[in-house]
Order: C-alpha cells, then structure tokens, then sequence
C-alpha cells in the first residue's frame, strides 16, 4: 500500500452508464479524458493545487464524472482515512480535521454510508465503523466493506464478519479483493483483477459457499440497488420539504410584488410585525430560550431567578424582628382595622412590613432596570435596520 493519506481531498465520483467511456473534471470543462492514467494524474495534480505537495487536506471537493458501458448509475463519494500522527504539512490536530469533513458527509440522512475496512486490522477497532455508529447507531443506512482479505494471516478469515455475526449491519456486508500496489504499479488490467478477485472467492474454503454475494461486481450491483431503494424511501419526505419552502418563499414573493414603501398600510403591517417579533425575542429572552446564549455573566431570566431565589432570601435573614413586639403590633392592626364596623378602613403599614416592602421594592426596581435594559438592546437591534435608523438619535436622547 501506499504511505500517508492516498485520498487528500473529497472525491465527488458519479459513475454514468453511456456508450462510450471518457471521465470529466468540473474544473476541466469541456475536456474529455479517454485515458484513464490521466485521469489518476489528474486528481493528484489537483489535489496538490488545493493542499501543497507535502501531504495536507482540504475540505474541496474534486468533482469527476466517469461514462461507461462497463458501469451502473451510481454517486460516491470517496473521503479520507483517518490518520492519527501528523506527518508533512499536516497540522497537528489532523485527525479532529479528517473527522470533521467525514462528519459534514456521513451526518446527512439521505446518504448511504460504506465503510470500508481491512481484513487485516481489528474490526472492532474500525475508524469507519465508530464513525459510521456514531450517525447511524441502528446501522440502517451502513454498507460494510472488507478489503485485503488476501492478506489476512494464514489459518485465518473474515468469514464471520461477512455472515454478518461479529458486528450486524442491516445491510450487511461485502468482501472485495482489490489490486495491490504492485498491480497498480504494473499496470494490471482492471479485467484480470476482476477474475483474480472471482477466482479468489470461489477457491477459498470460507468464502466458496458465498462467492456470488462477494467481489467488487456484486458490490457495484448492491450500491446501485439499495442506494435507489433509499432514494425511493427518502424521496417524500424531502419533496415534502421542498414543497413547504417553496410555497414560503411563493407567498413570500406575493407580498413583495406589489410593494409600495410609502403606503401607509404598509408601514402599520411592518410596526404590528416589529412589535410582535420584538414581544417573542423578550419573552425569549426571559425563557432563556433565545438563539444566543451569555456565557460570560448571568442575563434574561436567571438573572431575574438569583435576585428572587438568592438575594431576597439573604436580605431577608439580614433584617432583625423583635418578635414580641412584631406581634403586638399585628395584634393592634388587625383590631384598628375592624373597628365597629365590619367593613375595610384605610390599611394601616405596619413598621415591620414597611421594612419588608421598602427591601421587595428595592429589588423591583433593580429589576425593571433590567427589563429596561433588555428592551433597550432589542430596540437598538431593530432600529440598525437600514429604513429605520434614523429612529436610533431619538432612542439615544429619550435613554441618555
């Protein structure tokens, strides 16, 4: 095999039945590429552009389209291995990197994942296994793919692995014996690989009584039929999507169609609406519930939360009662109250009470300054927008 990371930057490989066979790069338009040592070429020339020559990565996606006879109708996308020591150019958190581009590929729903593995390492501690778990934990969208089966120990095999015993995949999966670098090297015929790799399965005692459901043939058919399966399954519901966007944005159009800036009716629509949209981000804001969320001091409703839950308590044991005399003056008030008559005189505030409402009132007053404060920054907020900044000197003067 090769040293490093061979795949550098995504490969965006769709594979199109046609008459006739010829590759073409999205960056190359207007080129047709017959020979397919080129088209190699060309992926590390391109590769290169984007990374350096001294083994970096890039996110960009190489895009190459391959018209064959020899091929079915089929879109993969080949992203890199995971390395664990930087070597060359690499940064030293290389492999958060690598992880991060497969994750923004494999996390889409509408995506099949084939995670390839060798036969020679320890399946259970598969990269593209873990990785595919960590999206698909019920595996329902996860192909498995074993490689350099020819390698493996002597008196060993994947045959467990491939009857889908050691670690079930819904879908499965599937064994393929590949060229060597060697091969490669000599140019073997893609035609002579394949009936090596046939010959393979079907003289070895463990894959023998499974050789037509292993090889890259069968794994071409299988991609092909499942992933139009799971465009069936996924279709709906993403028409579905796209219908519900589309109509926004179609009623979206309907109001701007016949806008007229100066109509008056136009303007008391916006204000009902800035209004609305002003009461749903402070009420938000006091859920704890908004988009942005303070990292640096307490705000919005916790900060409400502490005065009444930390602060009132402490102040509250601060204060001193003569408890005696606390109920002697609770005693009086209740008899004043009623006096002859049963009714309700002007409420006589006891001394003791008028200290308890003057500390509440002090907290109140802490926190109206704080709704005013929030109210303050939401309508500065709505204010920046460009037709209505020249409101902003007047909210200045009115706040100063």
């Amino acid at each position: 095999g090769c040293s490093g990371i061979v795949t550098r930057r995504p490969l965006v490989l769709q594979l199109v039945t046609a008459k006739t066979e010829y590759a073409e790069f999205l960056h190359c338009k207007g080129r047709k590429f017959t020979d397919f040592d080129e088209v190699r070429q060309e992926i590390e020339v391109e590769t290169d552009r984007i990374t350096g020559v001294n083994k970096g990565i890039s996110s960009i996606p190489i895009n190459l389209r391959i018209y064959s006879p020899h091929v079915l109708s089929l879109t993969l996308i080949d992203l890199p291995g995971i390395t664990k020591v930087p070597v060359g150019d690499q940064p030293p958190d290389i492999e958060q990197q690598i992880r991060d581009m497969i994750m923004q590929f494999i996390s889409r729903e509408n995506c099949l994942i084939l995670a390839v593995t060798p036969a020679n390492t320890d399946l259970a501690n598969s990269d593209a296994l873990k990785l595919a778990k960590e999206v698909d934990p019920q595996g329902l969208r996860t192909i498995g793919v074993i490689t350099k089966l020819d390698l493996m120990d002597e008196g060993t095999d994947a045959r467990d692995v491939l009857e889908n015993k050691l670690l079930p995949l819904r879908r499965g999966y599937i064994g393929v014996v590949n060229r060597s670098q060697k091969d490669i090297d000599g140019k073997k015929d893609i035609k002579a690989a394949l009936l090596a790799e046939r010959k393979f399965f079907l003289s070895h005692p463990a894959y023998r009584h499974m050789a037509d459901r292993m090889g890259t043939p069968y794994l071409q058919k299988v991609l092909n039929q499942q992933l139009t399966n799971h465009i069936r399954d996924t279709l709906p519901a993403f028409r579905s999507k796209l219908q519900s966007q589309l109509l926004s944005i179609e009623h979206e159009v309907e109001v701007y169609k016949n806008f007229r800036p100066e109509d008056p009716t136009r303007k008391t629509k916006a204000l009902l609406q800035m209004v609305q949209q002003f009461s749903v981000d402070f009420e938000k804001r006091i859920e704890g519930s908004g988009d942005q969320v303070d990292t640096l001091e307490l705000s919005g409703g916790a900060k409400i939360n502490r005065i009444f839950h930390e602060r009132f308590p402490f102040e509250l044991v601060k204060m001193e009662f003569n408890e005696k005399e606390l109920r002697r003056e609770i005693s009086y008030a209740i008899k004043n109250i009623h006096g002859i008559r049963q009714v309700l005189p002007c409420f006589q505030v006891l001394n003791s009470i008028c200290t308890w409402l003057n500390l509440f009132l002090s907290l109140l007053h802490d926190i109206i300054g704080f709704f005013l404060v929030c109210c303050h920054s939401k309508c500065v907020q709505v204010l920046n927008r460009p037709h209505l900044r020249h409101f902003l000197p007047i909210l200045q003067a009115y706040t100063s």
